[in-house]
């Protein structure tokens, strides 16, 4: 075999996926006068390396044994089989990070395991500073952070001198309020950490519940003082990060807020939109972040987008009930244009055919019968056409036939 031959032979071989050290025997021509009997190539067979007896897939920094010790096991076996309380809670906030769907059925046994093993003021500390830590460091931890910081308000039995569990937990989060000016003027990776504190406020402001002396539940007014001055912070130094941190407060916390300053016959809600189309207007944040705020601020004008139904005393109208006509059934002209009761222009005729409909109560737009076999009413109408609609379904045929035509 010349070299020629060789060459096509290993370019075969490259196109085939069959390298050219194999030892699989492949059918060549050969250029001389006899040829060699044809062979069949045998087919490569893949070894596969996955094996039915691997252990099992778990997701990195998943703990397998995590639920087994929450529910096979006593109180004190489950807080006895970690070695410290920071373990044990670090472990559940882990838990709770990749099921929060477990919240529900698992909080309960959480907070009697803490009651029975925080009884000293230096480990209520460590509880608050883990699960602070857990809510802004880890993303879209800060909603279930917040259910459990009010649920455990309520239901840790310790309360020390240096403060209950709610109080200590406001006290961490007043350290970084007060320096909320230094980072929001702070680096990229300072004014991150300043943004995940500001959205896990705005959750423990949505969600911590305080009673009052009558028993009534009401939102922690600090937060919403602290809120207000947390916005201010943020235009403050209208970078694309810091806007677009308060727009997310916004978008989470606005008509809370708002119908919170309303009460108290404030406009401080009015003051945030004037501020934000100051930044629009003078700000050199990107592009992205303007049409952010300008969306924020439609949002806000459309009652953040909320849609309060009709008072139950009050008859429903077109002017004060914006959904009056959507149940109301759709007509076609002889053109094919769609009209319903709100166009005026049709509101005579929509009125007749409406009217007409009523001959036909028991039926749905479907055309279902719902009257069942042998309706009186039914067995007396009569099949033929009344005159008028007969000639006016002539008419509307002539002109059919007469556009089809053109």
């Amino acid at each position: 075999m010349d070299l020629g031959s060789h060459s096509a032979l290993n370019k075969h071989l490259q196109e085939t996926g069959i390298p050219s050290g194999s030892q699989e025997k492949v059918s060549v021509p050969d250029s001389g006068p006899e040829r060699a009997e044809p062979q069949v190539a045998a087919a490569p067979v893949a070894m596969s390396k996955l094996s039915a007896k691997a252990p099992e897939f778990y997701p990195s920094g998943y703990n397998q044994n995590f639920n087994q010790n929450f529910t096979d096991s006593s109180y004190e076996d489950r807080y006895d089989s970690y070695l410290t309380l920071a373990e044990y809670v670090q472990d559940f906030l882990n838990h709770l990070t990749e099921q929060p769907g477990c919240f529900e059925t698992e909080i309960e046994q959480f907070a009697e395991t803490l009651n029975g093993c925080v009884t000293a003021d230096e480990a209520l500390q460590e509880l608050v500073e883990l699960i602070y830590q857990q809510a802004t460091s880890v993303p879209n931890f800060s909603y279930i952070g917040a259910r459990l910081c009010n649920y455990l308000s309520h239901h840790l039995t310790i309360s020390p001198q240096s403060g209950n569990f709610r109080q200590l937990l406001l006290q961490r989060c007043r350290t970084e309020y007060e320096n909320r000016d230094e980072a929001t003027k702070g680096d990229e990776i300072t004014r991150k950490q300043f943004h995940a504190f500001v959205l896990f406020l705005a959750e423990l402001y949505l969600n911590l519940e305080i009673k009052g002396t009558k028993g009534q539940v009401t939102r922690a007014e600090i937060l919403q003082e602290g809120l207000r001055e947390l916005l201010n912070a943020l235009f403050s130094n209208p970078v694309d990060s810091n806007l677009i941190c308060a727009v997310k407060l916004l978008k989470l916390t606005g008509s809370v807020l708002e119908d919170a300053w309303k009460e108290k016959g404030k406009n401080d809600m009015e003051e945030v939109i004037q501020r934000i189309e100051n930044v629009v207007l003078d700000a050199n944040c990107s592009r992205d972040v303007k049409h952010m705020l300008l969306k924020l601020v439609e949002l806000r004008s459309s009652n953040w987008g909320r849609v309060h139904g009709t008072s139950t005393h009050t008859e429903a109208t077109p002017e004060n009930d914006p959904n009056y006509f959507m149940n109301e059934p759709t007509f076609y002209t002889s053109d094919g244009v769609p009209f319903t009761a709100a166009d005026p222009d049709y509101e005579e005729k929509y009125q007749e055919l409406l009217e007409r409909e009523d001959f036909f109560p028991d039926y749905e737009e479907n055309g279902t019968d719902l009257s069942g076999p042998g309706d009186p009413y039914f067995d007396d109408i009569d099949d033929e056409m009344d005159p008028e609609i007969e000639e006016a379904y002539e008419k509307f045929c002539l002109e059919s036939e007469h556009k089809r035509k053109q």
